[in-house]
């Protein structure tokens, strides 16, 4: 079985690197975007497994991204592991995994499995 293709949503640089090796390690596949506008370009050539999502995010915020993904026939079935450090209230956001920061790699890990699990098959 091929790898899970994660993408990392995130505009901080060192925890980004953080998310790509703690996931690689645990054998993964990787790509990154450092904001909303490249991560919807990057969706849209090559869809992933999963996103991991930070809200605040510079150029287009997370929260637009999520609900551009969630809109869309082609990328609804994608789940999104929403991570954020603001007081943003994610009640409100249709997503069912959430970390707040600080984030430990076991944490990460085990959200990741976890929405990746439960997430539904594309087309169904």
């Amino acid at each position: 079985m091929p790898a899970k293709r994660i993408l990392i949503v995130e505009d901080d640089v060192p925890l980004r690197r953080l998310f790509r090796t703690t996931l690689a390690l645990a054998g993964y596949e990787v790509e990154e975007a450092g904001d909303g506008i490249e991560a919807l370009h990057i969706v849209e050539n090559n869809p992933p497994d999963l996103v991991i999502l930070d809200l605040v995010l510079r150029v287009l915020d997370g929260v637009s991204v999520q609900q551009d993904l969630t809109s869309r026939a082609t990328t609804a079935h994608i789940p999104i592991v929403v991570v954020t450090g603001s007081t943003i209230d994610t009640e409100q956001l249709p997503v069912k995994c959430v970390l707040h920061k600080p984030v430990m790699p076991d944490e990460l890990l085990r959200t990741v499995k976890e929405c990746l699990a439960a997430a539904p098959v594309a087309g169904t």
